[in-house]
């Protein structure tokens, strides 16, 4: 999430992302942040295969990333702001974000949509491409015509690492929990302009208390089990009337799977 709202990115990064995260955090109107899982429960990568860590070379985890073949992994476009090849590595099995066990590569190209900005936090999805395959199972995506599967109050699953409120500590452990999907007219009434339907989709409840957090971004929102968003960013972390906004994913499906078949 970006400014005040989330743009979902940690600050345990290289300097580069912690630099694009704190670009998000000031941007103006509704501000978003990176951010954990708030009002989740615990969960592991053995439940979720294709959940990634995106970390820095030292492997401080700063966003998520979904595995969708053995060697790509979708991100959110914002997380590699700044960020090169040597400066990002992908680590996959670990369910603790101090661990050491699972699979850790190196990126060999990070692909960002072209017509992504900080300004509108549209077309905020990446691609990266892994120089070691990893042996984990991977998740399908939603196809460019399935946009039926973001009908207003669909449940939806979040998993992150982020953290469990707004501008609080990272959870250490892997994180999950369930938020329905809102219609663009009810996202539009919370964000106005800045929300964008053919980009974004929101999810989380009118009350609030669940959400994605500083973190998460980059991360899942997982439908029937497919991948059908990307956390983005928020006004803050599970506040009442701000659900969360996601890529919506079924506008950028193609353009993703030119670069998980290239």
């Amino acid at each position: 999430m970006f400014g005040l709202t989330r743009a979902r990115t940690t600050t345990a990064v290289a300097v580069t992302a912690a630099a694009a995260a704190a670009a998000l955090l000031s941007a103006p109107t509704a501000e978003a942040a990176p951010q954990p899982i708030v009002g989740g429960t615990t969960t592991t990568t053995t439940a979720y295969p294709f959940m990634m860590q995106i970390t820095d070379a030292s492997q401080n985890q700063f966003c998520g990333g979904t595995l969708v073949s053995a060697t790509k992994v979708v991100t959110a476009a914002h997380c590699m702001a700044g960020e090169t090849t040597s400066s990002v590595r992908v680590v996959g099995g670990r369910t603790y974000r101090n661990g050491t066990n699972g699979t850790v590569s190196r990126v060999s190209k990070i692909w960002v949509h072209p017509d992504y900005t900080d300004a509108t936090k549209g077309n905020d999805v990446a691609v990266l491409t892994l120089s070691t395959s990893m042996p984990y199972t991977t998740a399908s995506y939603v196809d460019s015509s399935d946009t039926g599967v973001y009908a207003a109050g669909t449940t939806a699953r979040i998993v992150g690492w982020g953290t469990t409120s707004s501008n609080g500590s990272s959870s250490n452990q892997l994180r999950t929990a369930t938020v329905p999907t809102v219609s663009n007219a009810g996202c539009a009434s919370s964000y106005g302009s800045d929300f964008i339907a053919s980009d974004m989709i929101c999810a989380g409840y009118t009350s609030g208390g669940v959400d994605t957090c500083q973190g998460d971004s980059g991360g899942p929102l997982l439908i029937g089990g497919v991948l059908a968003g990307i956390t983005s960013w928020g006004e803050g972390c599970a506040q009442a009337g701000y659900p969360g906004i996601y890529t919506r994913l079924t506008t950028f499906s193609d353009e993703v799977t030119e670069q998980v078949e290239s």
